[in-house]
């Protein structure tokens, strides 16, 4: 799965966190969280745990 950069950067920025303080809350280690980032694919429940830790709905995070 790709997680949507654009979305996630916006949706980071919305709520204040930087990679570090995502990673911390979503249990996903930092440089996952840099490659999802950039653009890499990453794994369904590496989605929802970042999801989850953004109080977002994954579909909202998911490129289309």
């Amino acid at each position: 799965m790709r997680i949507d950069r654009k979305k996630l950067l916006i949706t980071m920025l919305d709520q204040d966190k930087n990679v570090l303080q995502l990673a911390e809350k979503s249990g996903v280690s930092r440089v996952t969280i840099s490659n999802v980032k950039c653009g890499k694919s990453c794994s369904a429940d590496t989605v929802k745990k970042i999801a989850n830790a953004l109080n977002a709905p994954v579909e909202s995070l998911v490129e289309q």
